[in-house]
This record gives structure tokens, sequence and C-alpha cells, in this order.
């Protein structure tokens, strides 16, 4: 059954906006739409409605009812919810357990309403955006057990297991993650979950100096030590045009935030993070620059600030994520200079970059330099004055026809978010 169309069928015949609560009624309607080519705006809690283009569609197919845990072993190390069970009471159930998401989901409700809103499982999967620990655990779709959805000609397709061995379908929930909801409507996700590290420490190194930094993201990530997060935070370019809120966002009584520091995290037991940051000190060189340590109760905070991106808290502006080798971070870096507000992250793979309003010629430029170090970007935010000439995905014409054929494997008649990454598909 529908949810507000429960009470009257005529509303349902008549309303463009649908919400069914069970998997059956996804398949029943969308059988429907691909009989009369009708387009499909597909969202769950749409938290991160905003990515992408908008979409042109007849109907709007509303997820977000599809919501709850269908089962939960901690001591198998997975959980099964339907697909619009937002993260947060997710996270909050494996809590009580001292369990957690590994990849860290990022909260994007910062940068667009100054609060939290992590969204729902069936979006953090069809964006497959990962937090800090994506350079040591990996990211989002290498979490996904399974899942279960409805595709473009309303059948009900299923992929994996439950157990952590199972890889079948490995492969097809690859695909559907990070596809924006173009490919599949989800209904069901089996994710992997991992024991919460019951203590943290973070060593802040601070230096502006981009060859040592991209020195030491280049040791950190052939580190033995464990080190689970890496982030360099850049000083603010002194100009108007960006909120300078650096200062107010990381305020912590160890963290000297006058100037721009690299952060390194480490996860265990007390004494195993102890005994590493002895190592660290020693791998590093750290004696050569000033440090601090953040204890766990700052530590933790401090992450959670990076995974929110609470730095562009509220933007009017562009931003951009770029992904880059870390082999090139250093060239970026120098590219960007201090013209943007940026920070680094997954050490030195991952940049977030504020360009201002009514400079999309800049956005060129970036993407330019980024493509021609065998790096991608997303328009994640676009300001009011954005030019859609600009692309908000980076692709090339290979991967357009792959993504084309994929496209038409999954949804032949192109119901689902037409135009949501692609205008072409």
């Amino acid at each position: 059954m529908f949810t507000e169309e429960k009470k009257n069928s005529q509303i349902y015949q008549d309303s463009n906006h649908l919400k069914p609560d069970t998997e059956i009624v996804v398949s029943n309607l969308v059988k429907d739409f691909y009989k009369k080519k009708l387009p499909i705006n597909l969202h769950g809690i749409n938290s991160k409605k905003y990515i992408g283009y908008n979409v042109q569609a007849a109907k709007t197919l509303d997820l977000s009812y599809l919501n709850g845990v269908i089962e939960y072993l901690p001591e198998e190390l997975y959980i099964k919810v339907l697909a619009g069970t937002p993260i947060k009471i997710i996270e909050d159930l494996l809590e009580k357990h001292n369990q957690q998401l590994a990849f860290e989901p990022l909260d994007f409700g910062y940068i667009k309403d100054g609060k939290s809103n992590k969204g729902s499982a069936a979006g953090c999967v069809a964006t497959n955006y990962a937090g800090s620990r994506r350079f040591k655990v990996g990211s989002v779709r290498d979490f996904v057990l399974g899942f279960r959805g409805v595709n473009g000609k309303g059948d009900i397709i299923k992929s994996g297991g439950t157990v952590v061995k199972n890889v079948t379908g490995y492969d097809l929930s690859k695909v559907v993650s990070g596809s924006f909801g173009t490919l599949v409507a989800l209904t069901e996700l089996t994710l992997k979950v991992s024991p919460k590290k019951i203590f943290q420490n973070t060593i802040v190194i601070y230096l502006d100096d981009v060859k040592i930094i991209s020195s030491l993201f280049h040791k950190i990530l052939g580190s033995s030590n464990e080190i689970s997060g890496a982030t360099y935070i850049p000083d603010e370019p002194k100009s108007k045009k960006f909120d300078l809120n650096k200062s107010r966002v990381f305020k912590f009584n160890d963290l000297n935030d006058d100037g721009s520091f690299l952060a390194i995290r480490l996860e265990g037991d007390r004494v195993s993070v102890q005994e590493r940051l002895k190592d660290i000190s020693k791998e590093l060189e750290l004696k050569k620059y000033k440090t601090s340590i953040l204890d766990n109760h700052q530590s933790v905070p401090f992450w959670t600030k990076v995974n929110n991106l609470e730095l562009f808290t509220r933007t009017k502006n562009n931003l951009i994520r770029a992904v880059i080798p870390p082999s090139n971070s250093e060239k970026l870096m120098k590219f960007i200079g201090n013209k943007f507000k940026y920070f680094i992250d997954w050490s030195g793979s991952l940049f977030w970059i504020e360009v201002p309003d009514n400079e999309d010629d800049k956005i060129a430029q970036i993407r330019e330099f980024i493509g021609n170090n065998e790096g991608y970007m997303t328009i994640i935010m676009k300001s009011e004055n954005f030019d859609f000439k600009e692309k908000v995905f980076s692709t090339d014409k290979a991967k357009l026809m792959i993504s084309k054929k994929i496209k038409e494997s999954f949804d032949p008649k192109s119901l689902f978010n037409p135009g949501r990454m692609y205008r072409e598909i």
C-alpha cells in the first residue's frame, strides 16, 4: 500500500508525488511508468537533491517511507535495513553495540542548511561518498554486502547476501553504488559494520610548506602504524568572497588555529595508540615541527567536523569535490595556492575546494588542471549564478559510453532520474 494515498485511491491516481511503503508497490508503480514511458524523479530523504542537474520528470517516487531495520546481528557484523532508513537511526543503533559504519558517512546537511542531515542508507550508497577513513578501509561500496531493488522495467532484483564471505553479486553492488538513483530504485540494503575503536588521538602538525605536506602524506600512506585519518587544513584566503570560519569551526583547547595544519588520527585501545604515537613521531621526524596532541575528547569532534564539511557551512559559493592521485597532490596545492578556500583529506587524494559565485571560469580552469593530472571532480554545490554549461560530473567519451550501456541494461527507457548525472543519459 501507499502512505499518503491509502485513504483515497483517487488521490493516488491524480498525485505526481508517490510514497510507496513496500517493495511490491514500488515494482507495480515502475511497471506502470515503464508502459507509459514516464520519467521518474527518484529520491529518499532528499538530503543531496542539489548534487547534479535538475531532473525533468512527470512523477516523483519518494522512497523515504521504506524505513526501518529488518535485521541486525552484531556478532555477524552486518545490518539489513530498508533503503529509506536514516543513517542517524542506523548509527544510533550501532553505537549501542559499540559498532560503526567504518566508511564514515558524510553529512551534507551543514553545507546546505547549517545543521545535520546524513540522509538515508540508499542515499549514502547511491552517492558513494565516504569520509576521512576512506583511504584506510575503503569506500561505501566496499561495505555493501547485498541489496534489493527495482529496475527500470519494474522487475525486483537482488544481489549479494548477509555473510561477509558471500561475494555473489559483488560487482553489481559496485555498479549501483555511486549511480545517484539512475539505475535502480533501491528498496533494501545489507551493510557490513565494524567494531568501534574505543580510543583515539590526533597529532596536529603546524606547517604550510606544500612540498613537506606532500611528503608527509606519502609517508602516511606507506606507514604500518594504522593511521585512519590524514587531513590538511590550510589558512583561509583573506577575501570577503568566503566565510572565514576556520577559527570558529576548529576551536579546541589543544589546537592552534591561527595557521595551516596537518592532522593525523590514530584509533584503537589506549595502550596501542600511545605506542603508535611514539613510532609515528620517529617515522615522520616530528621533532622538526611544531606539534600538539588532541586527546580523545577533542579528537572525536574534530573528525566529526571534518566529515560534516563544516568549513563550508551554508556556503553560497560553488563547492567542488576533486579526487586526484596522491602523487599529484603537491601540484594541485601549488595550483590552488591561496586563491580558494579548501582542505585536503584521504592523505592527499581528496580536495574540497570552494569557488566564489560568478567565477565559473575558475571552475573550468580547475577541471582542466585536475583532468590533466589523472583526477576527476564533481560540483557538489552550485552557486546562484552557476553557468550550467559547465559539467557537474567529470567524464570522458569512453566512460560516458560505458555509463550509457549500463543505464540501458538497468533502465532501458531511461525512467530513473534522467539527466541527473549526465545530460546525455
